[in-house]
């Protein structure tokens, strides 16, 4: 039953399951772990619709690049479900088998252990069993950029969609307006005893389960791991730790401006960087979209430069055709932008700041920043499309010159997609939590959401955060089933 915990605070004495945070991983894990029979609280600081006042406790600083951290997430039932666009790609094989370039490690899990998660994960968001991910449009020549392929959600809203569930599943109780404010470790135990919880006028208590689930968004995550007292006492977080390192993004880089051959297909492209690219140039992943902006009249200057342009294209080699894409100057049809890939950084994180929210708990600052390897990546994902497009003859790209020039100033812009601030790792060195999503250090305390990822790769997290939550409550019930048949 949903209860809204301002009016109505009647808790249990103890659950099997405290689930922090009610979006798309914090609702699938309360259903799975509660129609197994168990009992599960989940408890969502925001109510059942958007109110400044909940929102307000996002607020947060930002360094770095300009993520706007505060606006990108949403505070209330159903999370930030409530504002997806539906797109859904599945990671591949190469995203788990290929480490990224950095001097972190990649996931220390098969693909495999995902992949068959995948049909449910497709049924959560409302995607017709067995349906191919599609592609609109045709590959490039030269095997560096596929067709991108993906399907598209209604888009699922988790809070409307399960919302009867939510009311009438059997051992779940569902708070609104219940606000984690702290996690109570108990050393001894190397176990969580308690989340303390508070209403909006500051009023606490604790809540006890048997396992706790941190399932609030990357930022809140480590937000909340960062700012347990009892955690840090205990040495199981440190500010030169990982919790709250690693943020990742996908980056939305405004790559420049593309003139079509007279007599394309204005219809929107896209591409997807194929493992033979990322072999080949040591690069992350990406997704490109060129749209056409609106039809260039073929008269007047418009059509002296297209004629000039196809002409050229007949006289000039690859080289010199690359020259001239990072230099032209007129005006195009359309613009090319991006979601590339992320590697992990550990200066790219979620920092304590003194001030504190009205709740009593501790503000954080998010220095998002980029390495040489995203630069790299850029570069080269930007170059060899401008490449393979003058090549196939379907035009001619002008790319912003700090795609080319890795010494200018970036400007891109954030998908609000945030990953890897609680990454999983094989060992507490590179990692926050182990490979089934158990904080290491505390033996109750698990990580949903995509806080997890170790690689980002260039998909819409929503599906594959799906596929890692069906995981983890599978093992939640096989970890709970053992130790009810040992008692």
């Amino acid at each position: 039953m949903i209860k809204d915990y301002d009016a109505d605070k009647s808790l249990r004495k103890a659950y099997d399951f405290c689930i922090l945070g009610a979006g798309p991983a914090g609702i699938t894990l309360a259903l799975r772990l509660a129609t197994a029979g168990w009992s599960v609280a989940l408890l969502e600081g925001g109510g059942r619709e958007y109110t400044p006042r909940s929102q307000a406790l996002y607020k947060c600083t930002s360094t770095g690049l300009e993520l706007y951290p505060g606006e990108a997430r949403l505070r209330y039932l159903g999370g930030t479900s409530n504002h997806w666009m539906g797109r859904c790609r599945p990671f591949t094989a190469s995203d788990f088998a290929v480490p990224p370039p950095v001097d972190m490690p990649g996931w220390p899990i098969p693909y495999a252990e995902v992949e068959r998660y995948l049909p449910g994960a497709m049924e959560i968001v409302d995607l017709p069993q067995g349906a191919e991910f599609r592609a609109v449009n045709a590959g490039l020549n030269g095997g560096d950029f596929d067709a991108d392929r993906f399907l598209l959600s209604p888009p699922t809203r988790f809070a409307q969609k399960y919302a009867t569930a939510l009311n009438e599943t059997p051992g779940l109780d569902v708070f609104i307006n219940c606000n984690c404010v702290d996690l109570l470790f108990d050393q001894a135990a190397g176990q969580l005893k308690a989340v303390q919880v508070s209403d909006y006028d500051g009023k606490r208590q604790p809540v006890t389960a048997r396992n706790y689930i941190l399932a609030m968004g990357a930022i809140e995550n480590a937000r909340q791991l960062l700012n347990s007292q009892s955690l840090v006492q205990a040495g199981v977080v440190h500010k030169d730790g990982l919790v709250g390192r690693c943020f990742m993004e996908h980056l939305n880089i405004d790559m420049g401006t593309f003139v079509l051959r007279s007599g394309e297909d204005t219809e929107p492209r896209q591409y997807f960087t194929t493992d033979a690219f990322v072999a080949e140039y040591h690069a992350g992943k990406g997704n490109v979209l060129a749209s056409v902006l609106a039809d260039v009249r073929t008269y007047g200057r418009t059509a002296e430069v297209k004629y000039f342009l196809e002409n050229l294209a007949c006289e000039m080699g690859v080289a010199s055709k690359i020259e001239f894409v990072a230099k032209f100057s007129c005006p195009g049809d359309g613009v090319i932008s991006t979601l590339i890939e992320q590697f992990p950084n550990v200066q790219s994180r979620i920092s304590l700041l003194d001030e504190q929210d009205d709740l009593g708990v501790a503000k954080v600052n998010v220095n998002w920043v980029l390495s040489a390897s995203d630069r790299h990546t850029i570069k080269c994902i930007g170059s060899e499309l401008a490449k393979q497009f003058a090549e196939m003859g379907l035009g001619f790209v002008k790319l912003n010159d700090y795609v080319y020039d890795t010494s200018l100033p970036l400007r891109l812009s954030p998908h609000a997609h945030h990953m890897g601030t609680t990454r999983m790792a094989a060992n507490a060195k590179d990692g926050v939590v182990d490979t089934n999503c158990k904080v290491f250090g505390i033996e109750n305390l698990y990580v949903a959401g995509s806080s997890v990822f170790a690689t980002g790769g260039a998909s819409n997290p929503t599906m594959p955060l799906l596929q890692f939550a069906l995981r983890l409550a599978d093992h939640l019930n096989e970890k709970m089933r053992a130790a009810k048949a040992v008692a």
